[in-house]
């Protein structure tokens, strides 16, 4: 319900306008140099406020670790991390106590369980993914230091305005092996790294904002130095496990790995990635990425790259006609702070449930060829 992961565990904790949000992460190994300075960064890239581009509500996002560290080292026990929510306006969403907010979670949650958190989204909120972005920052640092893991995550289409993401194309290939953060934060607010269309992707968002609408978008991301061997056969292949995460994000509507669904339109012939042994690492790699970095299920040790796209906030200020619980005719102009798009603000929550699912099935994979040894 609300733990992900087997061996590397997050359980996440709070809604949009409690006290407190936050996270217990089970798994980590002992011995890990680890302070609050390794996790903030990330949430400071997640936190409201950052600018125009995003809703106004002003929460810091200071984390705090509760548990499981001692002298800046991890002690392979539980690590417990909160953040306080500061900036809380309950009375905003006394509208929202008769009437469901269309294509939001207000009708699901209360049809579920008979009773919904009175303020904001509940856990539908995205002040939820406060911890797994904190869970994902030690994911993030563990991956580092075991095998150099990189994740860059980026804008890639704000509504019908998009970069390219050709599979094929040698460009977009060239990007996801140079893309860093630095360069996709000094993109600005937006974070597209492509400045031919950042700045019209920019004024897509500000007139739907000025309108008191909401836009969608596409975020791209890349994982780079990747183990071979990742990833389990059937159920528990890695791109399986990837779109879980991704699609476990708020907003998130869709998952597409490699060629995507363009692949479809390509022959076998020059759809396939041919194999080629490689001196310098001393092992085979391949000459197209088609496949986006994996191979029945398990990683090839090729860039695993993939696409995640956001569909518009449902919750706007402008009029909407719907309908009460108990079924009479309304109309509904939400107040509140509210993102009039989601989709830059989702790239850090995109690389941490990223990291999340590699440095579980790392985990996994570890314990195989434990097993191995003592075996063989």
């Amino acid at each position: 319900m609300s733990t992900f992961g087997q061996i590397f565990r997050v359980t996440t904790y709070g809604e949009s306008h409690c006290k407190s949000v936050g996270c217990i992460v089970d798994g980590v190994p002992p011995g890990m140099s680890l302070t609050e300075e390794d996790i903030q960064p990330q949430l400071t890239r997640r936190r409201p406020g950052q600018s125009k581009l995003s809703t106004p509500r002003n929460e810091k996002d200071r984390v705090e670790i509760q548990s499981g560290t001692e002298f800046g080292k991890t002690l392979g026990t539980p690590i417990g991390m909160l953040v306080k929510n500061e900036d809380q306006r309950p009375h905003d969403y006394s509208d929202m106590d008769n009437f469901p907010r269309p294509s939001h979670a207000d009708f699901t949650y209360m049809s579920k369980y008979g009773i919904k958190a009175s303020s904001g989204g509940g856990r539908s909120s995205a002040r939820e993914t406060i911890g797994r972005v904190a869970a994902g920052a030690i994911a993030e640092k563990f991956l580092k230091q075991v095998s150099n893991v990189e994740i860059v995550a980026f804008v890639s289409q704000i509504g019908s305005i998009k970069m390219n993401r050709d599979a094929q194309d040698p460009k977009f290939q060239h990007l996801l092996n140079t893309i860093t953060r630095e360069k996709v934060d000094a993109a600005g607010p937006i974070r597209c790294p492509d400045s031919s269309v950042s700045e019209a992707m920019v004024k897509e968002i500000e007139k739907y904002r000025g309108e008191k609408d909401s836009i969608g978008g596409v975020v791209t991301c890349v994982i780079r130095n990747v183990p071979v061997g990742l990833g389990e056969p059937c159920f528990d292949k890695l791109e399986a496990l990837l779109a879980h995460a991704m699609l476990s994000i708020p907003a998130s509507k869709g998952f597409e790995i490699g060629s995507g669904f363009e692949g479809v339109s390509i022959p076998g012939s020059k759809h396939n990635d041919p194999f080629y042994f490689d001196e310098e690492t001393k092992r085979l790699r391949t000459k197209t990425n088609n496949s986006g970095g994996i191979q029945g299920g398990i990683s090839n040790g090729e860039n695993i790259y993939f696409s995640v796209p956001f569909k518009s906030a449902a919750t706007i200020s402008q009029e909407q006609p719907t309908a009460t619980y108990d079924g009479k005719d309304g109309v509904l102009a939400a107040k509140g702070r509210h993102d009039p798009s989601v989709t830059p603000r989702a790239t850090p929550i995109v690389e941490a449930m990223a990291a999340l699912v590699l440095a579980d099935a790392f985990l996994i994979q570890k314990s195989r060829e434990a097993a191995f040894s003592i075996v063989s």
